[in-house]
């Protein structure tokens, strides 16, 4: 007797995700190969063979396909979807993972870190969904979830062009969800707390914003980028498929202090 599947089971979906070599993005694509989905990783520097997150996803018995691009270029993401979209099979869910930060007093910001940022965190974001989402438009069927931040809601110290990017990842999430979410894509946002990643390793190492940051968190801790991968398997799943435009905390309760 086949055992029934459960609202979680990603077995036959590919899965798209971005900023996928390390990090959050690494924890998710091997939440959702775990899940069942079949993986596309994407990153700048992706190693066409021998990566660490290729191996994880093989080893759960599914299939990984490494792709490069550079989000801070417009030329380099058009490519990405053209590829994606010659791929034999359909992009079912698609996490935009993909993200940098540079820090600098507000004062002393450089126009060359804000576009940076912007083009990275946000402008990118958008392309590469509206390629994507297209397809899914035309299937009738999709997920597609952003990984938002803390600094969606808040200001943050020293990250003008990262609050900024943030904030418009909450607003282009809503956006979406209110166009697509009656044609049967859904379009949500993971909003992680402070995670031990290498972009917050500045954070960590400065004894006085560490410990300022811990004691303002329930938890008590700071996440593992594996703490956020259950909310991208909840998201990518047909579990979520009355969810819309929803920004969801995992954050060891830090909105709700």
């Amino acid at each position: 007797m086949t055992a029934a599947r459960t609202p979680f089971d990603l077995s036959g979906k590919l899965a798209v995700v971005t900023g996928a070599r390390r990090g959050i993005g690494l924890a998710i694509a091997e939440g959702l190969a775990a899940a069942g989905a079949d993986i596309v990783g994407v990153s700048a520097s992706l190693e066409e063979s021998g990566s660490e997150v290729g191996k994880r996803v093989t080893a759960l018995g599914r299939d990984f396909t490494p792709l490069r691009a550079d989000f801070a270029d417009r030329a380099e993401v058009a490519r990405l979807a053209a590829t994606l979209g010659e791929l034999g099979r359909p992009v079912d869910i698609l996490v935009n993972n993909a993200g940098t930060i540079a820090r600098a007093p507000a004062a002393e910001h450089p126009d060359s870190d804000w576009d940076h940022v912007l083009a990275v965190n946000l402008s990118s974001q958008f392309m590469l969904t509206r390629d994507v989402g297209r397809g899914m438009l035309e299937r009738g069927r999709g997920k597609i979830v952003f990984t938002a931040s803390l600094l969606s809601f808040q200001g943050g110290i020293n990250v003008p062009g990262y609050t900024a990017a943030k904030s418009g990842i909450a607003g282009l999430t809503r956006a979406l969800a209110n166009e697509w979410a009656g044609r049967g894509v859904n379009v949500n946002a993971i909003v992680p707390g402070y995670v031990a990643t290498d972009n917050t390793q500045a954070l960590r190492a400065d004894p006085v914003r560490n410990a300022a940051i811990v004691d303002r968190i329930p938890a008590g801790r700071w996440a593992t980028p594996e703490d956020i991968a259950g909310a991208a398997v909840f998201l990518a799943s047909s579990a979520s498929d009355y969810v819309h435009g929803a920004l969801l905390p995992v954050d060891g309760g830090w909105l709700g202090r």
